[in-house]
């Protein structure tokens, strides 16, 4: 058995343009598809997204699953 290193990423990202849970589940859906991704959290009232995956992502990777949700990732937080 080997051990390995916990190498577990958590970024926040700022999302524009979501409104309601339907815009959450639309983020959250796109971002848990990403390969490595573990956990999703998206907040409409905040535009914050929370994502937590097995290393660090790559930002046009998930800027690319944020458009093709229908919204526009602007940064991290």
């Amino acid at each position: 058995m080997t051990a390995g290193t916990n190498t577990a990423s958590t970024t926040v990202y700022q999302v524009a343009g979501m409104t309601c849970g339907h815009c959450e589940s639309a983020v959250t859906s796109e971002l848990t598809a990403l390969p490595g991704v573990t956990s999703v959290q998206a907040v409409a009232a905040t535009g914050q997204v929370t994502v937590t995956a097995t290393a660090p992502l790559d930002d046009e990777a998930v800027r690319a699953a944020v458009d093709e949700a229908g919204y526009e990732l602007t940064g991290r937080v």
